[in-house]
């Protein structure tokens, strides 16, 4: 019911977003928002927390310096921020998230078993950032925050993007791990954290047992290995590589710049995924720009997106059966008679929103576990920006001015 301006930190993956929206208030919706993305440098992801947080909070600071007047906060309230951290955490409440382990690239070693809300907390006293920042959410949960805020009939939640995990509500009954007080509800939200899903049931390949050995999280975080944006395209690049050492594809020896983890990135992979030009022109302009490779032949470019293809489709069939087991579990995989129930899922990332070949193979696939009767009362919607909206819903559902005026 809270109206107001509240700040979201969304920090997700190699970039983060600040946002800053403007809530009518109940039943009102969103009256404004604005948000800012911002990359963060290599070195970063693998240095200290002091150095990560310090420099997540200047852009922050940038960013409220370039606050028009209708975001100004009233007189005698302080602005108030809702905090997205999408990694594995320990939560024991809203206010508070204990990193369990990093994700998608990073290792900043110093933070891990310590509390992420204390760490953002000290950088901003650090630089002067007169921000409260009481509320802590992972990008999933805030999706599905958001999700719910405009559509009551969202009932899950899916990131699909430089990593990927999913959420969705259910019934607290069904929750043997639950001790403590029921809510009113009778429904709580469930973080799967699908991304560290692991079983001998996987279609692994030597190039996923390779990249995994070779990762900075060996032995974690498989399905999220096999399925979202950070490695799509290094599963390529290495498939390309072992094309080249053992059937000389690119020619008589291997081009160096094939041989360079990671040099083959997801986007790079989508485009060439989606060339429809007769000659294939830009998957040849990317095997050029990207690896240095020149005059690459009609046959060759068709071998690698058909390559694209594969690992695309592996993925995006994978999520789709992820997603599957969420409906299923809670009973939305079947029509119940004389009901037309309605069941949303609240999709965010960039690989889902960018990747056209992707959300195709996954919205079919989808379609083909469901059954045709089924699939009518399913929808997938994208949720842009819902996980940063949903950690602003949450600042101002938990905020401090609110909960003062109820005492």
């Amino acid at each position: 019911n809270e109206k107001g301006v509240f700040y979201a930190l969304d920090l997700g993956g190699t970039n983060f977003r600040i946002l800053r929206v403007h809530l009518k208030g109940e039943g009102g919706g969103l009256a404004a928002q604005e948000f800012t993305e911002v990359s963060i440098p290599p070195n970063l992801m693998v240095g200290t927390s002091d150095e990560l947080f310090g420099y997540i909070v200047e852009e922050v600071l940038k960013f409220v310096a370039q606050e028009g007047e209708d975001f100004h906060p009233a007189v005698g309230r302080k602005r108030e921020l809702g905090f997205t951290f999408s990694f594995p955490v320990m939560q024991t409440s809203i206010a508070s998230g204990t990193l369990i382990r990093w994700t998608k690239g990073f290792n900043v070693e110093d933070t891990v078993g310590q509390d992420v809300v204390v760490k953002l907390n000290a950088a901003m006293e650090r630089k002067g950032l007169d921000m409260c920042n009481q509320r802590q959410v992972n990008d999933t949960v805030g999706t599905l925050a958001g999700g719910r805020y405009t559509n009551k009939d969202v009932v899950a939640s899916v990131i699909l993007g430089t990593g990927t995990n999913a959420a969705y509500v259910e019934c607290v009954q069904a929750i043997p791990k639950w001790h403590g007080p029921l809510p009113k509800s009778g429904e709580m939200v469930v973080n799967t954290e699908w991304g560290n899903f692991q079983t001998s049931h996987l279609p692994l390949t030597e190039y996923d047992h390779a990249l995994d050995a070779e990762s900075i999280n060996p032995g974690e975080q498989i399905f999220e290995k096999i399925i979202s944006g950070m490695y799509l395209g290094e599963i390529v690049r290495r498939v390309l590589c072992r094309l080249a050492e053992e059937a000389s594809f690119f020619g008589g020896s291997v081009p160096p710049k094939l041989k360079v983890p990671f040099i083959l990135q997801t986007p790079d992979m989508s485009v060439m995924h989606h060339d429809m030009s007769p000659d294939l022109k830009l998957v040849g302009n990317k095997l050029k720009d990207v690896l240095d490779i020149s005059n690459s032949s009609l046959k060759v470019r068709k071998v690698v997106i058909e390559v694209c293809n594969i690992v695309a489709t592996r993925g995006a069939r994978l999520a789709a059966a992820g997603l599957f087991g969420i409906l299923k579990k809670i009973g939305r995989d079947t029509v119940k008679t004389g009901e037309q129930q309605r069941s949303v899922i609240a999709m965010d990332g960039g690989l889902f929103e960018h990747y056209t070949e992707f959300r195709k193979s996954l919205e079919n696939t989808l379609c083909e576990l469901l059954g045709s009767e089924v699939s009518e009362h399913i929808v997938i919607e994208h949720a842009n920006d819902g996980s940063g909206i949903g950690a602003a819903l949450l600042a101002a559902s938990h905020s401090k001015y609110c909960q003062a005026d109820e005492s």
